[in-house]
């Protein structure tokens, strides 16, 4: 299963947002992880559909993994949807009908994927297995970039890939040359990383060296 990097640009300079997304395009990356937040659901604020369209003017052909850190998604999704976001991802413990969500995504012709934070036990994933088409396991609390990474989370993401040999399975927070392999090594093929790509002075040498280094785990 391919190895996937994807840069987080909650971690971008937004000074100068476009050329940061530009960077992440340049530097090879396999998509744009696009952290979204309301207040509510973490003790932050971030973009809107607006970030969204702007990653799909400036790189079209740059992947839009889209993350709704929100408490009602399902509000949201149409519009993230005509943004431009191609897979997006909502949170179990979102206060919404998860399996009505998911299917509304699918409906609206973009992936749905179903994500899970640090304190919640992987089994609750279990109805909807079928359902999303993807997963992703937080291996930091939600809310804020730069965080350590939480290696117990991992078991989570053994546990998924044993119950889906096949699917997507992603994990973000704390990842960096290290944390990626035992990412991958525990069943990950998605990665995000956030200050760690942003805060390199040669971002395409960086996403080299760890595909190069991920590889060797296939």
């Amino acid at each position: 299963m391919k190895i996937e990097i994807l840069p987080s640009l909650l971690a971008a300079d937004y000074a100068k947002l476009a050329d940061e997304i530009l960077r992440a395009a340049n530097a090879g990356a396999d998509a744009m992880h696009i952290d979204i937040m309301d207040p509510h659901f973490v003790p932050n604020l971030s973009f809107g559909p607006d970030i969204v369209a702007l990653c799909k003017r400036i790189a079209p052909n740059l992947y839009r993994n889209t993350h709704l850190m929100m408490s009602r998604p399902d509000l949201y999704i149409e519009k993230f949807a005509a943004a431009g976001a191609e897979t997006l991802q909502i949170h179990y413990e979102a206060d919404c009908d998860i399996h009505s969500c998911l299917r509304a995504i699918k409906a609206l012709g973009v992936k749905a994927a179903l994500t899970i934070n640090p304190e919640t036990p992987v089994e609750v994933l279990r109805p909807y297995l079928k359902e999303a088409d993807e997963f992703l396991v937080m291996t930091v609390h939600p809310g804020y970039g730069g965080q350590k990474f939480i290696s117990e989370c991992l078991s989570k993401v053994t546990w998924l890939r044993e119950k889906l040999p096949q699917i997507d399975i992603m994990v973000d927070g704390g990842v960096n040359g290290q944390t990626a392999i035992d990412s991958a090594r525990a069943g990950a093929n998605q990665l995000v990383s956030g200050s760690f790509l942003f805060k390199q002075d040669d971002m395409k040498a960086q996403i080299a060296s760890m595909r190069a280094n991920l590889e060797e785990l296939i």
